[in-house]
């Protein structure tokens, strides 16, 4: 019998009648002939208050006793979903991660999924289960501690699940409708996509779409998953959502897939450092093992002998990364004239699987952006991505004016 991976986010689960409307979709694709994993969030504000409370009781706290706590909500959860569905006559049982046992490493609040060993489960659903609710966001540690995947790990629970379980497909219910070309609250032209590659998605993930955690679509596209994204406030259509799928099964698409936005960046510049071989070891060194998220770099020759080293991370991160470089000139492992942090910027991004073969898409983007007379600060380019640092006052408008550009209000 074919199975199927349904994720409920913490909204679709929020209270008990959301509880029961996402029952009522379980127990729909049950009748339709799937065996169902149903993966479950917290509801929705639960998590942040469990962080809360142990930020209260222990500033400093126990990574261990952090995953305690933090796990428990999606317990609750899994444990209402499995009574809601044997209400409903439906044969399911809750399962915890250690239960199943999903494996992880030992990094307590980031863990990452080793391994998912199906035998537990399988055994039951040949006993006649055929509804298996599973925790989201946790699992178990080789000590045999529980363990948390970090926020959104839900998202990669599920993919995890279907991957080891060969589903047919992973549905993440959430509370939009789907991926669409750019966030619909900046533009009313935005467009729900029907298809979006792997790597598009990737890209969207990575650079600020809040849809599906980054590791999600990793797991899948390594995997060969098939996630749909859809509402679980909409209508019951076979047909909804966007489906996340290999670039062979997309028959045409827009050069574009969609435009991207990170509004909390920063733009760090290193000026007059020594430009010699290993500088860049020397700078970035330090700031990975601070843990700041460089993401955009330039280098610039400033004057003889001497280089200006840009980056952008999280504004968030600024202190961390000015505390990590003030180290490293006192260590003598580096030097430089002045450190000067802009943290007024915002990322914007377009992404497309066409770039590979369409010419013309930095040229098109840089002029729209002139037209709107936006001032870009830093650029960088991958194969399917283009990605500029402006001023964040000019954020929505550089929005508005790519998608507008690139007619993505239109379909492929």
């Amino acid at each position: 019998m074919s199975l199927l991976v349904m994720k409920f986010g913490g909204t679709s689960v929020a209270t008990l009648d959301r509880i029961r409307r996402a029952a009522k979709r379980v127990g729909r694709e049950v009748a339709n002939g799937h065996d169902v994993i149903v993966i479950v969030s917290a509801m929705a504000g639960k998590t942040n208050e469990l962080v809360g409370w142990v930020n209260e009781t222990s500033p400093f706290y126990d990574a261990r006793e952090y995953d305690a706590v933090t796990s428990s909500g999606e317990n609750v959860t899994a444990g209402l979903m499995a009574l809601t569905l044997q209400e409903m006559d439906i044969p399911a049982r809750s399962w915890q991660g250690w239960q199943v046992p999903l494996k992880t490493n030992g990094a307590h609040g980031a863990a990452r999924i080793e391994e998912i060993p199906t035998g537990n489960m399988r055994a039951k659903f040949d006993e006649g289960m055929r509804v298996g609710v599973v925790a989201g966001f946790q699992g178990i540690s080789p000590e045999g501690r529980i363990t948390t995947l970090g926020r959104g790990g839900s998202d990669t629970t599920a993919v995890a699940f279907a991957a080891a379980f060969d589903a047919v497909r992973c549905d993440i219910y959430t509370d939009v409708d789907g991926v669409y070309t750019t966030d619909p609250r900046i533009t009313s032209k935005a467009r729900k996509l029907d298809r979006i590659a792997y790597e598009e998605m990737l890209e969207l993930a990575s650079l600020g779409a809040k849809v599906l955690q980054t590791r999600s679509v990793e797991l899948a596209m390594r995997y060969g998953v098939k996630l749909r994204v859809l509402s679980s406030f909409d209508e019951y259509d076979e047909t909804a959502g966007t489906l996340v799928c290999a670039e062979e099964e997309i028959m045409e698409s827009n050069v574009v897939a969609g435009v991207a936005y990170s509004r909390d960046e920063a733009k760090m510049t290193l000026l007059r450092v020594a430009d010699r071989p290993g500088i860049a070891a020397a700078i970035f060194g330090p700031l990975s093992q601070a843990g700041v998220n460089v993401d955009m770099i330039v280098q610039n020759i400033s004057e003889e002998g001497h280089t200006d080293m840009t980056f952008s991370c999280p504004v968030a991160e600024v202190p961390r990364a000015r505390k990590a470089l003030d180290a490293a000139r006192e260590a003598k492992e580096i030097d430089f004239a002045d450190l000067v942090a802009d943290t007024e910027v915002a990322k914007i991004s377009v992404v497309g699987i066409g770039m590979r073969s369409h010419a013309g898409v930095a040229a098109k983007m840089f002029e729209a952006l002139s037209d709107d007379n936006v001032n870009i600060k830093v650029i960088t380019t991958s194969e399917i991505k283009i990605s500029v640092l402006v001023d964040r006052k000019y954020m929505e408008l550089a929005v508005q004016a790519l998608h507008d550009a690139f007619e993505l209000e239109k379909a492929g």
